[in-house]
């Protein structure tokens, strides 16, 4: 099965720490409507999205087709602190997109951030965890809660997890295998030292991840697509 994870990026969170996505993309009606046409033409069978607006869920169930649209809205808002927002929505979501025979199976935001956490979906064999998870100190304990979420048959873990590969694998425990990305195409571009680039991944348990691929998401967001086929076994 194809899985995908991507961070689309929320329309307030580009403006409050000045993300050039925002200046690259001034109609954020134009840019909602590029990053659902873009998910529409992902090839996979999951897709798991972070940072989903309001406004940009909308869009998203419009251009969904079969497929059905599992949501986790978030408690915290995200609140401007720079300039108004266009937004009519600034709800925050994490979203699921699966097959039509896909279940919701839990979801929750992580008690000690308001503001990230994970949506556990059925989908044909696998267990899915989709999940945004803090960048700080905050997130080891997520990663453990997580790979709580994913005890059972085969599991399949996507999302923007903050931190690079090794810290992902060492959180969850030797159960899980964090795919390797290939180095050509960060998941998250950005300049400076000290931050990894590669922070979007695509994690099983029980299962085997191949031909893992960092996309070019067309400067929409400042994440790149991530893909990848996984196997049972």
């Amino acid at each position: 099965m194809r899985f995908a994870t991507w961070n689309v990026l929320h329309r307030v969170h580009a403006e409050n720490w000045y993300e050039e996505v925002a200046v690259r993309w001034p109609d954020e009606a134009a840019r909602i409507a590029a990053v659902a046409e873009r998910v529409a033409e992902l090839d996979a069978a999951v897709i798991a999205l972070q940072e989903v607006s309001g406004d940009q869920l909308v869009a998203l169930r419009a251009v969904a087709g079969e497929r059905t649209v599992h949501t986790l809205r978030y408690p915290r808002v995200p609140r401007p602190k720079r300039v108004p927002t266009v937004l009519r929505e600034r709800d925050e979501y994490l979203v699921v997109l699966a097959g039509p025979e896909s279940v919701p199976v839990f979801g929750a935001a992580f008690g000690d951030d308001p503001g990230k956490g994970a949506l556990v979906v059925r989908a044909g064999e696998f267990t899915v965890v989709a999940t945004h998870v803090t960048g700080d100190r905050r997130g080891s304990g997520q990663l453990a809660a997580l790979a709580d979420l994913a005890e059972g048959g085969p599991a399949v873990l996507l999302g923007d997890f903050n931190a690079d590969r090794a810290t992902v694998a060492a959180g969850l425990g030797p159960k899980f295998a964090v795919a390797e990305l290939p180095p050509e195409r960060p998941t998250r571009p950005r300049t400076g030292a000290g931050k990894s680039q590669f922070i979007d991944h695509i994690v099983t348990r029980g299962a085997v991840a191949a031909a893992v691929r960092v996309l070019d998401g067309g400067g929409l967001s400042d994440h790149n697509p991530v893909c990848g086929t996984v196997s049972a076994g």
